[in-house]
């Protein structure tokens, strides 16, 4: 007497074997469509990336890790009973630091000189110019909402 097949044997068996062939077929031609050139890009170049980004770093970073850190010590002054802090003044101290890195990180974006060569330490000097870049930047799109209404 002959077993019976199980369905997994029968389904295997029925399988049919697809090449890759015509799936992958046009896959490596090469298209003739034309590639533009490309445009130098207006945007941000590395170095003042960079710059900008240390800059955001200590003064935006350090006052927000002191907002997080602020419940921590806060936390262990209250449980060790070493004093008594309203929560009230915890959430206010720790929301005066991250408004501090809130402040910092736009002036870290605004005081990054975009000149090779760094400038001075703080940077307040390139505040103006880089608020009159950035206005700059947004004028050709004002332009052309104005226009069309």
């Amino acid at each position: 007497m002959k077993k019976k097949q199980s369905k997994k044997k029968i389904q295997i068996k029925k399988k049919k074997n697809y090449s890759d062939k015509p799936a992958f077929a046009n896959l490596e031609k090469t298209s003739d469509t034309l590639t533009t050139p490309k445009r130098s890009s207006s945007g941000i170049p590395k170095y003042v990336a960079d710059r900008m980004a240390r800059r955001i770093f200590f003064t935006a970073g350090i006052p927000t890790l002191l907002g997080m850190s602020v419940f921590v010590v806060s936390y262990i002054i209250v449980t060790r009973n070493i004093a008594e802090i309203p929560p009230s003044s915890t959430i206010a101290i720790s929301a005066l630091f991250f408004l501090l890195g809130l402040a910092g990180l736009s002036f870290g974006i605004l005081s990054a000189s975009w000149d090779k060569e760094p400038g001075s330490f703080f940077g307040i000097e390139n505040i103006p110019m880089n608020i009159q870049r950035a206005k700059e930047a947004f004028k050709p799109a004002t332009q052309n909402f104005e226009d069309k209404s």
